[in-house]
């Protein structure tokens, strides 16, 4: 910008004041845990983001305004595949699932370009949390599919409050809380979440966040997620039936969540006593939102102990575009 000092130019300095240069980034969007546009879990991806800084990450994170937004980095290892930062609209988070899926599939298929024939791959990214490793396969003109061993196993972290709390905090009275043998409580891997059986479809479908009862049954837990869940499905081949609230993390639903479906694990094997060896389960989520999702959870069972919890599902792209900073 040039300041005009009129007549007395000639006896002072024209100032020029410089504008920094503009940062011009590539993004996707895909969606995750669903073969189809428009369903599963939206996720945007921001390449090249070395130069952001932590304020910039979040300000873009609420610009777009989903549950996750990844931004890909250098690695620090030259061996592996990128370094992945994840915020949702108020907070970084070390992991989540459904930007692993999301983000290993589009780096696949950005690498492979066009395919015509079967192709596995491994993507490793760089997280918070540590280095996941994601398997990878694409066939021509299907989604990709990605897979991936949960970072941490799910541990018990304890009860939660009685079961009258809980019901008040979602909207439900007491009896439709848990089923069978299922009881509500805290599991962690990494991140902890509250999992709350729900009897029915029925009464999942009308559970929602009912504050100022929500925050004493959940967020003076220090939890990050209450992840709700029957086996009433919707699908034959699925075996629950889920729905995710985060209101503290700017997140009022979720419609597919991969590290609170590393905590069902945990309460699978808690609670349903898998014999040893690989028991798979299709979880599905989101239905009550529009976008239908199927989130594939294996629980590896050996001596009797929970060894392994992997997380799979496929992803589909949706838009890309390049923003400017």
């Amino acid at each position: 910008m040039r300041r005009d000092h009129g007549a007395q130019a000639g006896a002072e300095d024209v100032q020029i004041i410089r504008c920094p240069e503009q940062m011009r980034l590539d993004f996707h969007t895909l969606d995750v845990f669903t073969t189809v546009r428009f369903g599963g879990s939206p996720l945007a991806v921001v390449h090249g983001a070395d130069g952001l800084d932590d304020r910039q990450m979040q300000a873009i994170a609420r610009e777009f305004n989903l549950s996750e937004t990844v931004f890909v980095t250098s690695p620090k290892n030259p061996a592996h595949s990128a370094g992945v930062r994840i915020f949702t609209p108020m907070a970084e988070l070390k992991f989540a699932g459904h930007p692993t899926v999301g983000t290993a599939v589009l780096l696949a298929d950005l690498k492979a370009g066009t395919i015509d024939a079967e192709q596995d791959s491994i993507v490793t990214l760089e997280q918070q949390i540590g280095l996941v490793r994601v398997g990878v396969r694409l066939k021509p003109g299907e989604p990709g599919f990605a897979e991936f061993d949960a970072p941490k196993p799910p541990q018990d972290a304890g009860a939660l409050p009685p079961v009258e709390k809980l019901a008040a905090g979602l909207g439900l009275i007491a009896n439709e809380i848990g089923f069978e043998n299922h009881r509500a409580r805290c599991f962690a891997a990494g991140q902890a979440f509250a999992m709350v059986p729900v009897s029915t479809r029925e009464a999942i479908a009308k559970a929602r966040v009912s504050p100022p009862h929500w925050e004493a049954a959940f967020d003076e837990q220090g939890i990050v997620g209450v992840y709700l869940y029957t086996r009433q499905c919707i699908h034959n081949k699925s075996a629950f039936h889920a729905r995710m609230f985060a209101p503290a993390l700017g997140v009022p639903e979720d419609p597919a969540t991969g590290s609170a479906a590393i905590c069902l694990a945990g309460a699978m094997h808690h609670f349903d006593d898998f014999p040893d060896g690989t028991h798979k389960r299709v979880v599905e989520q989101g239905y009550e939102m529009g976008r239908p999702s199927q989130i594939v959870v294996s629980n590896v069972v050996r001596g009797g102990e929970l060894e392994t919890v992997r997380i799979g599902g496929h992803a589909v792209r949706v838009s890309e575009g390049r923003l400017s900073i």
